[in-house]
């Protein structure tokens, strides 16, 4: 397993890509980053597959344009005051985390930060907002409503309070929820009252165990082991045990908890890239499994993500 570091999950994570990203062939990368200034609107946010600029898919065309290195000019500019519009309006849990990730990206890649004016102690105040999803079992709900904790939504707020460099309170008990999620077979449970484990909850209780400094190795060893036997004839990586077909977000995932977890050359790696490769559309963007009918920014940092993880274990593995 890779030694813990000093830099934060999502900054390992982002430099992998990029340093992933580098070597990809030249024209496949102009290809989606056009595909992705394309898309930009005249907001300066980016769409779904309809309707207007959404916090969530802007900050995945941000991601993706991150490591291509294309997070750039009057693009990141025309994106920063997209987000700086939206601090003063009411987001959904899952937006206010996609903003504050945004705005990190653009303040890294080019000195813009939608965050300038908001005062001293901004994320304190954010941190303050995310507490009120702290559920009893230790974990963090969807909603306000919510009454149990979620894998995924723990993680993402895991994630956000290390970015923010915000303290997680009560850290072990959110590390005894993460491990009360485990099923025999290596993998996690999303919602405690779900009937099997399945890639990406299993990824995300991966990723909050990491940030949370957990260091049981049979507990990763499992992981590993359930997520390597999700990889399906086709290269990609089944949602779970049930799911007839791989997809793309499944098998992104998977190979970036294998990378965290040093067990990415164990993937068939030439069937994974042939997979990601299928999901690309010839004039640039990603679907996201075999019969979807179009593409969208998302699965454009999926694929892209997939690409640049495998790319760097091949390169590692032949070099």
């Amino acid at each position: 397993m890779n030694e813990p570091q000093r830099l934060g999950y999502l900054e390992r994570l982002t430099l992998q890509l990029v340093a992933g990203a580098a070597l990809l062939p030249d024209e496949v990368s102009a290809r989606h980053a056009d595909f992705l200034r394309s898309r930009q609107n005249a907001d300066g946010g980016w769409s779904g597959r309809e309707g207007p600029s959404d916090l969530y898919y802007t900050s995945f065309a941000l991601r993706a344009l991150t490591i291509l290195g294309q997070l750039e000019g009057p693009l990141a500019f025309r994106a920063r005051d997209f987000l700086s519009s939206r601090l003063t309006t009411q987001q959904s849990w899952v937006d206010l985390l996609a903003l504050v990730y945004g705005g990190k990206l653009l303040e890294a890649a080019c000195d813009a930060s939608p965050f300038d004016g908001q005062g001293e102690g901004w994320s304190e105040r954010i941190a303050g907002s995310l507490a009120n999803l702290r559920r009893a079992d230790g974990g963090y709900a969807k909603s306000i409503e919510g009454q149990a904790g979620s894998t995924y939504q723990s993680f993402l707020v895991a994630i956000c309070l290390e970015l923010m460099g915000c303290a997680i309170d009560d850290s072990d008990g959110l590390e005894r929820f993460f491990l009360g999620q485990r099923q025999e077979d290596g993998g996690f449970l999303e919602i405690r009252v779900a009937k099997r484990s399945g890639a990406n909850p299993t990824a995300a209780a991966a990723g909050g165990l990491r940030v949370l400094g957990h260091s049981d190795s049979s507990t990763f060893d499992g992981i590993c082991q359930f997520l390597l036997d999700l990889q399906g004839e086709e290269g990609g990586v089944h949602a779970n045990t049930r799911i007839p077909m791989p997809d793309l977000l499944s098998s992104f995932t998977a190979c970036t908890t294998l990378w965290d977890l040093g067990a990415l050359s164990d993937l068939e790696l030439k069937k994974a890239q042939r997979f990601v490769e299928s999901m690309e559309r010839p004039g640039g963007g990603f679907a996201g499994f075999a019969m979807d009918p179009a593409e969208d920014v998302e699965y454009t940092f999926y694929g892209l993500g997939a690409m640049a993880l495998l790319a760097a274990a091949r390169w590692e593995s032949e070099g």
